[in-house]
């Protein structure tokens, strides 16, 4: 059977993101807001905010660091993971984040330097970034005038 690990959000930086190293490895955490908005059973207009926390390795954390801000959106994609710790007390704590695999700046430009449109990619679970540094979107292949031999690739 097969399984699938997989989420997508679409939402504003609750805070800019804070980097530590772990290890050798750069690592970047910060909060997404996530603001549904629906009609109540009195047939108001209701708002519902989820905040998900999102961390990102190496490259990509790096990325997150000199270009995300707080209220920036931001599409991020990742897979859910759940990491057990210890509070002071030693009791044992759970927390369930999304691990990046990429993220998207939506918006354009703004005054802070921070850009948008740009998609980074990781190339595997950890967050090694897979294209060096480039960004990994692609304009559209070029299509064929109409009319200029279009019908040579026809099968009758």
């Amino acid at each position: 059977m097969a399984a699938l690990n997989k989420v997508m959000i679409i939402g504003n930086l609750g805070r800019d993101p804070e980097v530590r190293q772990a290890g050798d490895s750069p690592v970047a955490d910060f909060s997404v807001a996530v603001t549904e908005k629906f009609r109540g059973r009195d047939g108001q207009q209701q708002e519902r905010t989820e905040w998900v926390n999102v961390v990102c390795w190496r490259r990509l954390a790096e990325i997150a660091r000199d270009y995300l801000r707080k209220g920036s959106p931001v599409y991020v994609e990742g897979k859910l993971q759940t990491r057990k710790w210890q509070d002071r007390d030693g009791k044992d704590r759970y927390t369930t984040e999304v691990v990046a695999d990429n993220f998207q700046m939506l918006g354009g430009r703004r005054d802070d330097s921070s850009q948008g449109g740009y998609e980074r990619r990781n190339s595997d679970d950890r967050g090694g970034y897979g294209n060096g540094g480039r960004s990994s979107y692609s304009a559209p292949a070029p299509q064929p005038p109409m009319g200029a031999g279009a019908d040579d690739d026809l099968p009758f």
